[in-house]
Formats: C-alpha cells, sequence, structure tokens
C-alpha cells in the first residue's frame, strides 16, 4: 500500500507542523485570542494565588464568544491536516483510522467493544467512587440531572466532551501517526511511536499557562503556579498521549478508540485519591474504593500486557496495513 517513504526528519516536522497548526489557529482570529488587563491580585492567607475577577473589557478562554470561535478554528485546523496527509500521499488515508469497524460476528463485536473498556477500566477507582457520589443518600437523581446539564448542555461541554477530544485525536494521533508510519525507520519501532509522538501533544498544552498567569493576577506567586499547574498538564497529557497511540496501534489504527478514552478522561477529571477515600470512608466502603483502585491498576497493566491483550486486541503488523 505504501507508495513513499519518509525520512525520519520530515515525519518528526511533519508531526511539528500539525501540532503548531492545531495550536496557532486559535491565536489567528482576533476573535479567538484572549484580552488580558495589567491587573494585579494578592494571594489569599494561605499564600495561594486565587484567581481574580474579570474585567469587563476582557476575553477569557471560558468565554462563550471565544470558544465559538476556537471551536471553528481548530475544526478549521484539523481539516488542513487531514488534507495535508491525504496530499502527501493518498495511501495514508487508510492509517488514518477515520472509518470504524462494524462487527460481523461475536468475535469481531469484542474486538470492536473491549478496546473501549482499557480507560475505564484503569480508572475503576475513581468510576466506583463516582457512583457513591450519586448513592440515594446523596440524592442522585438531582445530582445526576444537574451534573448532566451542567457537563454537557452548554458552550464548554460541545468544548470539552466533543469537538476537542475528536479533533485532537483526529490531529495528535491520527495525522500526526501516519506520517511516522510512512517512516520506515520510525514505523519499525513500536516503543518509538508510542512515546515520540505524544510529545507535541504534551507541549502543545503549555500554551495555557499564559492563561492561568493571567487569571492568578500576573504575580511572582501567579508565575510559579502557571509553570507547575501547565508541567504538571504537559507531563500527564505526554502520558495520556501514549496511552491513546498505543491504543490506536493495537486497534489497528482505529481514532476512534483514542477519541473515546479522551471524553471519557476529560469528564473524570485527573483521579483525586484522597477525595475518593474521603467519599467511601462517608459510605462505610473504604475498604472498596482501595480494592477498586487496585483492581483497577492491577487489570489495566495486565490488558496492555502482551499476555493480556488477547480480550481486546485486534492489532496486526505494521508492515500489513503498508503493505
Amino acid at each position: 500500500m505504501q507508495d513513499i517513504a519518509l525520512s525520519s526528519m520530515t515525519a518528526h516536522m511533519l508531526g511539528l507542523i500539525f501540532a503548531s497548526m492545531y495550536v496557532g489557529s486559535i491565536y489567528v482570529s482576533k476573535e479567538a485570542r484572549l484580552v488580558f488587563n495589567d491587573q494585579l491580585t494578592a494571594v489569599d492567607s494561605t499564600g495561594k494565588p486565587r484567581e481574580r475577577p474579570r474585567a469587563d473589557n476582557e476575553r477569557w478562554r471560558d468565554d462563550p464568544d471565544v470558544i465559538r470561535a476556537r471551536l471553528i478554528a481548530v475544526t478549521i485546523a484539523t481539516v488542513l491536516c487531514i488534507t495535508s496527509v491525504c496530499w502527501i500521499t493518498p495511501a495514508a488515508l487508510p492509517l488514518l483510522g477515520l472509518w470504524p469497524s462494524f462487527p460481523t460476528s461475536l468475535t469481531s463485536l469484542r474486538h470492536v467493544v473491549a478496546p473501549h473498556l482499557i480507560t475505564p477500566l484503569l480508572f475503576l477507582g475513581p468510576l466506583y467512587a463516582k457512583f457513591l457520589s450519586f448513592s440515594p443518600r446523596n440524592h442522585w437523581r438531582g445530582n445526576l440531572s444537574t451534573r448532566t446539564k451542567l457537563l454537557f448542555c452548554n458552550v464548554t461541554g460541545l468544548r470539552n466532551y466533543i469537538v476537542a477530544p475528536i479533533t485532537e485525536e483526529i490531529v495528535f494521533r491520527a495525522c500526526v501517526l501516519s506520517v511516522y508510519l510512512l517512516s520506515p525507520t520510525l514505523a519499525a519501532s513500536q516503543i518509538g511511536l508510542v512515546l515520540t509522538p505524544p510529545l507535541n501533544f504534551g507541549v502543545a498544552h503549555l500554551h495555557h499557562a499564559w492563561d492561568t498567569y493571567n487569571r492568578l493576577g500576573r504575580t511572582a506567586v501567579a508565575l510559579k503556579r502557571a509553570v507547575f499547574i501547565s508541567l504538571f498538564q504537559m507531563v500527564y497529557t505526554t502520558l495520556f498521549g501514549a496511552l491513546c497511540t498505543y491504543l490506536f496501534l493495537q486497534t489497528h489504527y482505529s481514532v476512534l478508540v483514542p477519541i473515546t478514552a479522551h471524553i471519557f478522561c476529560n469528564i473524570m477529571g485527573f483521579p483525586d485519591f484522597r477525595e475518593d477515600l474521603r467519599l467511601g470512608e462517608g459510605d462505610g466502603r473504604k475498604g472498596v474504593v482501595i480494592a477498586a483502585y487496585l483492581l483497577g491498576v492491577v487489570g489495566f497493566v495486565y490488558s496492555v500486557s502482551p499476555a493480556g491483550r488477547w480480550w481486546w486486541s485486534f492489532a496486526e503488523n505494521i508492515e500489513v496495513l503498508l503493505r
């Protein structure tokens, strides 16, 4: 299938270009750019910076009009990235994994559904704690309705749980990996494919430091806080990108699995083990919360190991697809 071979340097440069196109798109339009005043704010009694009030002439990241402009920008950037990959060679189109697989038997049904369960398995502990938060004593019916509306029924939810996961996975997984797979040298190393491309995804989140620094008041303390948060987010998103890359490769280049994993993780947020323990202790189920965390981690590690991939992975050799 492969009618073009890219050098390692070319593949790396194209991956960086795709990432730059995606992030840079939100700064092209004036409507999508953020605007801050040179306003300082004091820290609270604990020495931590607190978010200052938004001025009327400012444009913050979560402003509805800013979100709408950025959704349009990243959608255009995503289409341009896909077009660029296809322009390089039409043979790369199947590597994008944009077409979902449809089951034709029980075995194929398992291979279609099971990969979507890998990430929730890792989050088994937080999932159980989430279940406790919806228990009858916490009036789960009202909580469920309220939380659903707050999460999904607004433009912020559209960004966080629909457009951002879909466009980011198409660009940072499908498009970036497709050019890496067109490089014989890079495609020969499964470990390299899992570890190297996600760096683009992690670094792409560093620009949030400017937003955090300004919202916290542009003080020295705010700068330290912004740097810490952004570096932590870079590490976390790089590791998450490695997981999504692994899922993409192990599911025979299906971008749908990383997309659902991304949506799921955005909904769940970063696990708060201490808070989940507190919640479990309040229900008299602290031990069950701990057990769920351990079972989830052990089950995940086993499932992504060569011995445990039997129940969900249907990956074939990379050369099979490129042949």
